[in-house]
């Protein structure tokens, strides 16, 4: 059963955990993947790369998926920190280049999917929200990723392009973070990704605005180079590219990367 880790808040304590005992990370003998593979993933893919863990698991007995889900810029520190990991997929090409600048990953990073944002608001908008102008309504509580978070970049992005100026009253470390303000009902709105307000449809609506248009974000993944299970690794990033992973991604909301 696909197990989602905790996310470690420091990386002294993720180090920690590698020099515990863990299942056999070589290939079988016949080259198939097996034992325990590590994927740092966002938070925003949290729901879709639980699916994928689960069918990989399926197709290759013998192997234990285990998630380490959060902010991008947080788990990519902790990769160039050390902290054990097979594969980092990114929710924005500025986030893997701290890894990829840092020599640690294996290739090329691969594009697998875009995502966009929408005005998350409790069911029903009960504000009747419409816009990102409207986020500009005094005494309107806004929630918003931090700016060095892929969701709170991309954010300041769409707001510029709006040429809207909001002050949120928190910044949150995730997109996650910034979608369970609105869930419990602490703030009006918040900037999230579709994907996000999808999977929390019984809980929030999303409201489209036309410039996220110009802020959406592509998904990169790599096999990290000090991956402890390297074939793994290498099959779970063919998973998420396949035609199947293509359609776990499109069903959670994902749009498909551009070009080929």
């Amino acid at each position: 059963m696909t197990r989602r880790a905790v996310v470690v808040p420091l990386v002294a304590a993720v180090l920690a955990l590698a020099g515990c005992g863990g299942g056999t990370t070589a290939p079988a003998a016949d080259g198939a993947p097996r034992g325990t593979l590590t994927v740092f993933a966002a938070a925003s893919l949290t729901e879709s790369f639980t699916t994928l863990g689960r069918r990989f698991e399926a197709e290759h007995p013998g192997t234990t998926v285990t998630f380490n889900f959060a902010g991008s810029s947080a788990l990519a520190t902790q990769i160039t920190q050390g902290a054990p990991a097979d594969v980092f997929a990114s929710a924005a090409p500025r986030n893997m280049a701290t890894v990829t600048d840092a020599g640690l990953a294996a290739d090329a990073p691969a594009v697998f999917a875009r995502n966009q944002l929408v005005i998350a608001v409790p069911q029903g908008n009960p504000q009747r929200l419409t816009g990102l102008a409207d986020l500009t309504r005094p005494g309107l509580k806004v929630a918003l990723c931090a700016a060095q978070v892929p969701c709170g970049a991309a954010a300041t992005t769409a707001l510029d392009a709006a040429g809207v100026r909001v002050t949120p009253v928190t910044l949150e470390q995730d997109v996650r973070g910034a979608l369970a303000k609105v869930k419990l009902g602490e703030v009006d709105a918040a900037l999230v990704y579709r994907t996000d307000a999808r999977a929390a449809d019984r809980e929030v609506d999303g409201v489209e605005f036309p410039e996220s248009a110009r802020a959406g974000n592509d998904y990169p993944i790599v096999v990290l180079t000090d991956a402890p299970n390297p074939t793994a690794a290498r099959a779970f990033v063919a998973l998420v590219r396949s035609a199947p992973g293509r359609a776990v991604l499109t069903d959670a909301g994902f749009q498909p990367p551009a070009g080929p």
